[in-house]
């Protein structure tokens, strides 16, 4: 009896890329859900990673729109769990796109995801009255419920890792980049930006000339074959 209990609460990694109904292009930010109440968002490349029980069954959903559930006993490579997805396009109406707004997409994103944002973690909280001292008995029961409390955090910060990255590619994006630089390469450029992408703290204070500044600076760096350090990602040094 032990044994089986062990192999009902052992959990396991599923990881994979997610794609378009064709099979060629990644999908970002595509809601990953277990029935244990994990969550996962793929990321710009279409990469996700998660956390289930061998009982459990894993989905997807990308703009409300979900897939059906996989159980895990099914999952045949749970390391490249690949799937694609129909992407619910076809017969919307032709429009014209404009460019995305960061904070509108922001706001977005705060909205769909309002519960995992301002989700807090339980604390009793004691209050006197008139018959004595009062606790909160909802608290007291949310303290011991571990499992979800911590499964909520993580999706939390996962969430808010996401904006922020998010928000640095907002502001350090290509069509800039190549300007500065100069790099027509694609592949050149790309490395670049992944090697040289400024943290979030730097981005969050730096002005454009700052940043601006940062990017023919670290593009010199790049031409020597210099690594950047967290503290030449943080804005540190660009004046030597």
């Amino acid at each position: 009896m032990l044994i089986t209990h062990k192999s009902f609460s052992q959990t396991y990694e599923v990881k994979g890329t997610v794609y378009d109904s064709t099979g060629t292009k990644p999908v970002p930010y595509v809601s990953v859900i277990t029935t244990n109440g994990n969550g996962a968002i793929t990321d710009l490349y279409g990469n996700y990673s998660i956390q289930l029980r061998g009982t459990d069954s894993i989905w997807f959903s990308y703009l409300n729109k979900p897939t059906h559930k996989y159980a895990y006993k099914d999952i045949k490579a749970p390391y490249s769990f690949n799937i694609s997805i129909k992407m619910f396009i076809e017969n919307l109406p032709e429009v014209k796109i404009s460019p995305r707004n960061y904070r509108q997409d922001s706001i977005e994103n705060r909205e769909v995801y309002a519960k995992i944002f301002d989700f807090q973690k339980p604390n009793i909280h004691i209050s006197a009255t008139q018959g004595g001292v009062g606790i909160d008995l909802t608290e007291l029961i949310n303290i011991f419920r571990f499992n979800r409390t911590k499964r909520m955090v993580s999706f939390q910060n996962r969430l808010i890792k996401q904006e922020q990255d998010k928000y640095i590619e907002h502001r350090f994006y290509k069509g800039l980049v190549r300007r500065l630089t100069g790099i027509d390469d694609d592949s050149l450029l790309l490395d670049f930006m992944e090697l040289y992408k400024p943290s979030y703290l730097f981005i969050t204070q730096a002005s454009d000339y700052d940043l601006f500044n940062y990017i023919v600076k670290s593009y010199a760096r790049f031409k020597k074959h210099l690594l950047p350090s967290e503290m030449w990602r943080n804005g540190l040094g660009l004046s030597n």
